[in-house]
């Protein structure tokens, strides 16, 4: 943490600089979040949640400091660098992946809800099943493509800004600081839904870990998760588990609608921060 708070330490006032409260904002809002992903050894639906929420109020600082006159000076007068571009390529990647969790949190609670029809209307559950056993191999796949697409990003994010102002170097590393912490959320949610045996770490972004210098807690094995509760329940092809099933249905419903609320809230963040990168960028 202290070399975090030296890294940002700036000297000038030209541009909003750690003394901006903003700036002091976006840090506090990385370090707890970091904090939430290094201690985290597994995952629960409520750990998620805590992180989405601490997503939303990251990206709406963001936000704000997209909206500065100074920051956006300081953008459109490195139109020409890589580092711009990257920034811009970041925002598209953090809508791609906040959309491939939204399809899969729509994808499951569809299935899900099936399920239910099918089970109170105490007919064969055969078929149903075995459609959301399908369905699950589908989500499960596209996560695994959504997580593969990111690995190596931080390798090919080497651009720094020529100038040698201070101010804008630690705007630009702010940025990549919350793509990288937003990155390692989504991959920490995406890997809750597929279900403990999908864990695949980016490659690239170890930010976190550099964010806090804190130790793991809590034992290593994996603890079964709302998602892989009723995979477990619905797919042992036991016949006497049908109200234990309707109870994991239910508890993953709740799961689900939280999750959908708390990412179509941060998706409208994320499409806010590219436009305005775009528009700063392009003026």
């Amino acid at each position: 943490m202290a070399a975090l708070k030296s890294n940002l330490h700036i000297r000038s006032n030209s541009l909003p600089s750690k003394s901006h409260p903003l700036i002091e904002e976006c840090n506090d809002h990385l370090i707890g979040l970091g904090a939430s992903l290094a201690t985290s050894t597994s995952s629960s639906s409520s750990s998620i949640a805590h992180q989405l929420n601490g997503l939303v109020d990251l990206h709406l600082c963001v936000e704000k400091l997209l909206q500065l006159p100074l920051t956006q000076h300081a953008i459109s007068q490195g139109r020409q660098e890589k580092w711009v571009d990257e920034l811009v390529d970041g925002s598209l990647r953090l809508l791609d992946m906040c959309s491939a969790a939204k399809d899969a949190i729509l994808h499951t609670k569809e299935c899900a809800r099936d399920i239910q029809s099918t089970m109170r209307r105490k007919v064969s559950l055969e078929s149903e099943i075995r459609k959301y056993s399908a369905s699950r191999k589908v989500v499960k796949k596209a996560i695994q493509k959504a997580l593969k697409s990111v690995k190596g990003v931080e390798s090919k994010n080497s651009a720094s800004p020529s100038t040698k102002d201070s101010d804008i170097a630690t705007l630009v590393s702010v940025l990549r600081k919350v793509e990288a912490v937003t990155l390692s959320a989504f991959e920490s949610l995406l890997s809750f839904i597929s279900g403990p045996k999908t864990h695949s770490k980016l490659g690239g972004w170890s930010l976190v870990s550099k964010l806090v210098q804190s130790k793991r807690f809590g034992c290593h094995e994996d603890v079964a998760n709302e998602f892989a509760k009723v995979d477990d329940v619905l797919l042992s092809q036991e016949t006497n588990k049908a109200n234990q099933a309707m109870l994991e249905l239910k508890n993953l419903e709740m799961c689900v609608q939280d999750y959908e609320e708390k990412l179509e809230s941060l998706f409208r963040r994320l499409i806010k921060t590219r436009v305005s990168l775009l528009n700063i960028h392009n003026n």
